[in-house]
């Protein structure tokens, strides 16, 4: 990125053997003083430190200045930036799951349909809007958050880091990698931040833009005291000031509900930045306006270059252009491959109902249920030993038939008077019941989604409101004395309120 005549090179000494996949528990009391140390600059510029820190003055808080896209490409162009390097990073975080309730019908943000999800409609736009200013089309592509990265790892859409070629390629892509994923957490952006700084470097220094993709905010712990940041939080803005180091631009594009605070608070408020190099797009609230298609994606455009002419001077004048470090890169795993427990979301919406399974399908006749039942019950358990999630999974599916039986008894008045009547539960007519198999056919109201949706699994009584780091929800007053969670058995180092 950069001058029009640069061209990056994209073969980075990756070693997939180096780093590990899994979460490292022992995470929760890093520090950012070990990768602070990998990414610290082996040589400075040659700015003087009298000049260094008056330009670090002038550029530590860059104002959104311009009112239109013409504005904005004259500016480019006026500061010798004719074209740009891209690089794009999705989040697959487990907060995907319930960031839609406003903004997406209550649908996990990766659901892949008819429709086009919130992540697909802002790589279309971004691809329409901002592809005129990459150079040569190629775009390195990764994931982070999902159940191969956590809050340690990226993973590269394409094996060998190939990047796509156009946001065409990099949707498409996107649409096939979904179904391999597991959504996990916790959610950090110091790994994708880290990665494209060795991009950067790679290619000689030249001029990069990083676009996050995300739904929200860097984990932050019940737990984290008032004032005090939690591991992630500290380690994003580590990797976002060592990030002004280098010439690199990073637009974080919001999907969802958010919140956006914490964003905000990144893109004007993080000190000891050589510039400001963080800018915050609410995607959500652009699409959300009611305005014409057209003018919707101006605006996005217009919100998400708005500081990059500015920026592109600062890395001129702070002589960041050009300047190879020489780090060590960071290193990117294999994109996922599907297997028989991936999931891409937790609901997928039929019939106006969400479900997590097959048997909440198109609606079938008694007969038919039950057929289906005995066929799913006579099919012969897979010779082998399962593994982790197979075991969270299988009993993920018990407590949801459980669920769904005791909607069924609810129904018909079988429990005591002191249960008949949950919270917030509109109960339905007998015939909408299938009592064969325990499972509830597709239906025209919201009942038995709020009921699923809002009850903590353990007191069955009160509304989930504290999520783990595991992605499993409760309610606080049950979560918050656990010290493992009761689905997965994983150990409880994060807790989350959900308003």
């Amino acid at each position: 990125m950069g001058q029009k005549d640069s061209k990056p090179s994209y073969n980075y000494s990756y070693d997939y053997g180096n780093t590990s996949s899994g979460y490292n528990p022992s995470y929760a009391g890093h520090t950012s003083s070990s990768y602070s140390a990998r990414y610290a600059p082996s040589s400075q510029n040659n700015v003087q430190p009298e000049t260094h820190a008056r330009l670090q003055r002038k550029y530590s808080r860059i104002g959104d200045d311009y009112r239109s896209l013409s504005q904005v490409t004259e500016a480019l162009a006026q500061a010798g930036l004719e074209s740009s390097n891209l690089i794009v990073g999705i989040d697959f975080t487990k907060s995907n799951e319930w960031t839609g309730k406003m903004s997406f019908n209550r649908r996990c943000l990766h659901d892949i349909g008819s429709t086009p999800n919130p992540y697909e409609q802002a790589i279309s736009i971004i691809g329409r809007t901002l592809s005129a200013f990459d150079e040569d089309n190629l775009i390195p592509c990764f994931g982070f958050g999902d159940a191969s990265t956590h809050d340690q790892e990226v993973f590269s859409f394409y094996p060998e880091n190939r990047p796509c070629n156009g946001f065409e390629e990099a949707l498409e892509r996107y649409r096939e990698i979904v179904p391999t994923l597991r959504l996990a957490g916790p959610t950090s952006f110091a790994p994708m931040i880290e990665t494209a700084i060795g991009i950067v470097d790679s290619t000689g220094g030249q001029y990069h833009v990083l676009l996050i993709i995300a739904d929200g905010q860097v984990t932050r712990s019940v737990d984290t005291q008032s004032g005090q940041l939690s591991p992630q939080e500290r380690d994003t803005i580590d990797a976002i000031v060592k990030a002004s180091q280098f010439p690199l631009s990073i637009v974080l594009v919001g999907v969802g509900d958010g919140p956006w605070d914490m964003m905000h608070q990144f893109d004007d408020n993080i000190p000891a930045r050589s510039f400001d190099n963080f800018q915050f797009v609410n995607f959500t609230e652009i699409m959300s306006k009611s305005i014409a298609a057209d003018r919707k994606e101006a605006e996005f455009a217009l919100s998400a270059l708005m500081e990059i002419p500015e920026q592109y001077k600062a890395t001129l004048d702070l002589q960041l252009l050009g300047c190879r470090h020489r780090i060590t890169p960071r290193v990117a795993l294999p994109p996922p491959t599907r297997n028989a427990y991936s999931r891409s979301t937790s609901f997928s919406q039929q019939s106006g109902v969400y479900s997590r399974s097959s048997s909440f399908g198109q609606q079938m006749s008694g007969s038919q249920q039950r057929s289906e039942s005995f066929k799913q019950q006579q099919q012969p358990a897979a010779p082998r030993r399962p593994d982790t999630y197979e075991a969270e999974s299988a009993l993920e599916d018990r407590l949801d038939i459980y669920l769904h039986l005791v909607a069924f008894l609810i129904t018909f008045n079988s429990w005591t008077k002191g249960y008949s009547s949950l919270p917030g539960v509109e109960f339905l007519p007998a015939d909408k019941i299938c009592a064969e198999t325990f499972c509830l056919t597709a239906l025209q109201t919201k009942s038995l989604h709020t009921f699923y949706l809002q009850l903590c699994p353990i007191c069955m009584y009160k509304s989930k409101d504290l999520a783990f780091g595991c992605g499993h929800q409760t309610c606080y007053e049950c979560g918050k004395i656990l010290e493992r969670c009761p689905l997965c058995q994983q150990p409880i180092t994060t807790r989350i309120r959900l308003y």
